[in-house]
């Protein structure tokens, strides 16, 4: 999903150059060419830091990732559980921290007790998109029998 907003980034980069050229001219254009080159650069590092960026699972804790923008992480020992389904007022609950960025959610893992945020607020629930979920799931499943819950 992230690619293609690259793309409409790209094309929409280069039809707004066309447009300020013909309609304020040329250091118009050039100064608008720069801010979205700049954003363009922007959306690309973001891209390539999910690769950099992965969701781990090491020594007992979970860091999930969004990129380079957003991290969070818990003990696995806070995991309450993965939720089997949700609808779209689950996603926009408060206290859920929702990485999927532009796509929906395909894993939702509740915590119990809260993770406390930099702002003093509860996360109660992380939401992803994994490229795959069937593992994630195998293995907090395989993490939860050998710690005995």
């Amino acid at each position: 999903m992230i690619g293609v907003l690259l793309g409409i980034a790209i094309v929409e980069m280069l039809v707004v150059h066309l447009v300020v050229v013909a309609w304020l001219g040329w250091w118009a254009a050039l100064v608008a060419g720069v801010l979205d080159a700049s954003l363009v650069i922007a959306l690309i590092g973001l891209i390539r830091s999910f690769r950099r960026l992965p969701v781990t699972l090491a020594d007992g804790v979970l860091t999930m990732r969004a990129g380079a923008l957003k991290s969070v992480t818990m003990p696995v020992a806070q995991i309450a559980g993965l939720r089997p389904s949700w609808d779209a007022a689950a996603i926009k609950q408060r206290g859920l921290l929702n990485l999927a960025l532009a796509s929906w959610p395909n894993v939702i893992v509740d915590l119990h007790p809260p993770l406390v945020t930099r702002r003093g607020g509860q996360l109660h629930a992380v939401a992803h998109k994994l490229d795959d979920p069937v593992a994630f799931h195998a293995a907090i499943a395989a993490l939860s029998r050998s710690d005995g819950h």
